[in-house]
């Protein structure tokens, strides 16, 4: 059996319950693929096969103890602005399409869904679905692909999830219950409260208002933690703390900011900012400028905002830049695009590195690989072998300066600008602490290195079910 987690809004914790409940299930040795018909984030993750899925899914996946595959999710929308979204389907780019446009392929890309689960059903047996966005959204209700519709062809249990800290936790949950379609309705099960604080004491009277007001049993009242999972979209950014560690490192938020979860294990170790663009760089210890879903546009509002001049100070002053993804396309002297990511032209880069980019097709790199460091500098000369993954439009020719990683990269003669497609360099542990550990030895301060954290896995299911009814969903999977 399977179930379904839907939720009263965004960014409620649909993915993170997801991602408890696959390593809760496989603990008991109950294997369930996890599953999103269609997500829309610019997080997103590669394959072994070469293709492209949100990286929620793929979190779920480890969790669950599986290899990602391009069925998990089969839609992955990458908006690129101008009301346009990249359709990825079934781990490859399909095309560029406005809403309206999205709307009339709904019944195909159903059918997509649904294959794709039954074949991921076919192979595992049970599943944990996830919804998208708020399940109530009654004006998308004939055309929501990620909920109703896809609920109404599945018929599994739901589990709704709600946000407490949003405020307004009874009109979410008993709001959500009313609107649900008739033939929906008797299929949520449960539901559970999510990121409460304070003494859950103080909500027992609250949890049983809700059974009263849906009859429908609540599952739990699931307090904030503070394990540490990737994020599955830019909404997440908005929550993140500024540390108050010594080391201080400017992440660029570009408007169409992708993968910022590259930068998430670092959060662990230095007081990183995610700077929007205009902001002062001079106060940090290093800039790092990320990946985007659209190079030329992003491009423009950092050359508009002064921060492609505010690099270039920086880089004079001897601040390390390093360059991912799109970030090291915008570090090049020119950018020719053919019509691909923009209007066709040739653009003027933020020009620290001597290259061009070129961008000549539709089709998108999208693979795994292992590099090894080519050594050369004080960051790079710390690290050896590397694994990550490619995903981008483009490519970027070397003009002459060294390679930063065997086959890819650059880095600068003194070792302080590094541009790089290499997704994933800084979640590897050995990675980002010798990036600190280079850090603090530029400012004369003593670190150690943290010993590395448990699974955020097994920590997060462990919360997970110390506030969960966990056997009323178990039995779904006997």
């Amino acid at each position: 059996m399977s179930v379904m987690v839907l939720g009263t809004a965004s960014h409620v914790g649909k993915s993170t319950m997801v991602a408890a409940l696959c390593r809760i299930l496989r603990r008991r040795g109950i294997t369930a693929a996890p599953f999103k018909s269609q997500n829309m984030s610019l997080n997103s993750w590669v394959t072994e096969d070469g293709g492209e899925i949100g990286i929620a899914q793929a979190m779920q996946a480890h969790a669950a103890g599986l290899t990602p595959c391009v069925e998990m999710n089969p839609i992955l929308l990458k908006p690129k602005g101008d009301q346009r979204s990249q359709i990825v389907l079934l781990g490859k780019p399909y095309k560029d399409i406005h809403p309206g446009d999205y709307y009339r392929e709904n019944d195909h890309l159903l059918m997509i869904a649904i294959r794709s689960y039954r074949s991921l059903e076919t192979r595992y047996g049970s599943m944990v679905v996830e919804g998208a966005g708020g399940a109530a959204e009654v004006n998308l209700y004939s055309r929501d692909i990620a909920n109703i519709r896809l609920a109404q062809n599945l018929r599994l249990p739901i589990i709704l999830v709600a946000d407490i800290e949003r405020g307004g936790v009874f009109a979410q949950v008993y709001g959500t219950v009313s609107l649900l379609p008739e033939d929906i309705k008797p299929l949520v099960k449960g539901f559970i409260v999510n990121k409460f604080r304070g003494d859950p004491a103080l909500f027992t009277e609250g949890m049983q208002i809700l059974e009263n007001l849906t009859g429908i049993q609540a599952l739990g009242l699931v307090p904030v933690t503070d394990v540490k999972i990737p994020s599955e979209d830019s909404l997440s950014i908005s929550d993140k703390k500024r540390g108050d560690a010594p080391i201080r490192i400017a992440v660029i938020h570009l408007p169409r900011i992708s993968n910022f979860t590259d930068y998430e294990l670092l959060e662990q170790y230095a007081s990183v900012r995610y700077v929007k663009p205009g902001s002062s760089l001079r106060e940090f210890d290093a800039v790092i400028i990320p990946g985007t879903k659209n190079t030329i546009e992003d491009l423009g509002e950092v050359v508009r905002s002064g921060t492609a001049e505010e690099l270039r100070r920086v880089r004079e002053a001897g601040i390390p830049v390093i360059g991912i993804c799109g970030g090291y396309q915008m570090l090049c002297k020119t950018i020719t695009d053919s019509g691909v990511e923009s209007r066709a032209g040739v653009y003027e880069g933020i020009g620290l590195i001597p290259c061009t980019t070129t961008f000549t097709g539709y089709a998108k790199t999208t693979v795994q690989v292992t590099r090894k460091s080519g050594g050369h500098g004080p960051f790079l000369g710390r690290i050896g072998e590397v694994s990550g993954y490619e995903i981008h439009m483009g490519e970027t020719d070397r003009a002459g300066m060294q390679e930063a990683f065997s086959g890819e990269g650059v880095v600068s003669d003194d070792g302080l600008l590094v541009g790089t497609y290499l997704h994933g360099l800084f979640t590897e542990p050995d990675v980002a602490r010798a990036f600190i550990t280079f850090l603090c030895e530029r400012k004369g301060i003593s670190w150690t290195p943290p010993e590395a954290r448990a699974d955020p896995f097994n920590s997060l299911a462990d919360h997970i079910e110390a506030h969960v009814r966990i056997p009323e969903i178990l039995k779904y999977f006997n």
